[in-house]
């Protein structure tokens, strides 16, 4: 049997306490978990190598095992009446043979086993045939990183130009006090209750029923006493208020990213990270697309025939424009940054487009009517005519 020595492998001393070994393992494990060296075989043969040694030395009974005999089995016990202290060669047990019969299977008046009968016990798996192996130890809980989580706001036009900072309340998920995230506490082997010790849980997809590995023993059918806080998931639950800026420029569909407002993770693993998702409202006037902002403006047929200085609407108020002499209907102006900011560049802004639609009055007088017969007198153009329409 190949020999490991666990203290070596964690970094501690012989007389390390629990709490410095836990961490010693919490350190190792982040740091070759195949989830941070992926595809890297080397880091996940130290990553089990790491595994092992935790789970010999966090256990009292196995440490006092391994620090007498130099390495652990599964029915190897620093207690028990047939181990000595004295070794055969480096590292391993001594054992007194006098008092063990091979053949009969007697012993002397001392001892209630025989010689192949320890030898049984000792690798066959307590009494069973020579070949049968211990039952498999449930899974210890790795380090994994929280949930990511995704809550809606709504905002409004001008909201979404001027940016916003609110608190909102968020039902997270925190890494349990208790047992750091392990969803145990070290405590002592039971049945699995999720899948009664089988294994397996039976899973519906559609019309068909099928059975599948149990993720919470790991396929075991035996798992650690649940930590009484947490009841084995890791995490507890926590109502909490985040505050949270909403950067200017943000439009419906803008992920605002708030780090490690997530769910809380396991093992030291770092929590998820909280997402706002906006939604923006719609405004009476201004229509936006991208940074740039749109809006139509009716004028009178006088303003647009002599010119004119007029107010425009803007997300940040009133404006001037001035309509030169001579406009057409349909015709556009541009307002220089008069649009939303950039989320990429705060610096930079969007412009503001204005159409123009010329309108008729609604009443028109028999005195207008002829000012238009000699309007029409003095400017006889066709205007389809100039197009080429007649």
């Amino acid at each position: 049997m190949a020999k490991k020595d666990y203290y070596k492998i964690l970094g501690v001393s012989k007389d390390a306490k629990a709490d410095d070994i836990k961490k010693a393992y919490r350190k190792l494990a982040r740091k070759y978990h195949p989830d941070v060296n992926p595809n890297d075989k080397a880091a996940e043969d130290k990553f089990k190598e790491v595994q092992e040694a935790y789970d010999i030395l966090s256990d009292e009974k196995k440490r006092k095992t391994f620090d007498r005999f130099g390495y652990y089995h599964d029915n190897l016990d620093a207690d028990s009446p047939y181990a000595s202290g004295a070794s055969g060669g480096a590292g391993s047990p001594g054992f007194d043979f006098s008092g063990f019969s091979w053949d009969s299977g007697s012993t002397s008046s001392s001892s209630g086993s025989s010689f192949r009968d320890i030898f049984s016990d000792l690798f066959g798996g307590g009494g069973g045939s020579a070949g049968a192996r211990p039952a498999p130890e449930p899974p210890r809980a790795m380090p994994k990183k929280g949930r990511d989580i995704e809550i809606p706001l709504a905002l409004s036009f001008e909201e979404a130009f001027t940016g916003l900072t609110t608190n909102i309340t968020v039902e997270r998920s925190e890494q349990c006090s208790r047992c750091n995230g392990a969803g145990d506490t070290g405590g002592p082997v039971v049945q699995c209750t999720t899948c009664k010790g089988t294994g397996q849980v039976m899973k519906t997809g559609g019309r068909l029923q099928f059975s599948q590995e149990c993720t919470d023993c790991g396929g075991t059918g035996r798992r650690r006493t649940p930590c009484s806080l947490c009841n084995g998931k890791g995490t507890t639950p926590k109502t909490e208020q985040v505050k949270i800026k909403i950067p200017a420029g943000v439009d419906t569909g803008s992920r605002v990213r708030v780090p490690k407002k997530g769910h809380g993770g396991r093992m030291g693993a770092e929590p998820g990270d909280l997402f706002i998702l906006t939604n923006v409202g719609k405004h009476p006037f201004l229509t936006r697309k991208g940074d740039n902002v749109y809006v139509t403006v009716p004028i009178s047929v006088s303003e647009a025939a002599l010119g004119s200085r007029i107010e425009v609407p803007t997300v940040e108020g009133k404006a001037q424009l001035k309509i030169p002499p001579g406009t057409e209907s349909g015709q556009k102006f541009r307002l220089r940054e008069r649009g939303f900011p950039s989320l990429r560049n705060p610096k930079l802004r969007g412009d503001q487009f204005v159409e123009v639609k010329i309108t008729l009055p609604r009443v028109i007088s028999e005195e207008t009517k002829e000012v238009l017969r000699q309007f029409e007198k003095l400017n006889p153009e066709n205007p389809r005519k100039v197009m080429g329409l007649e």
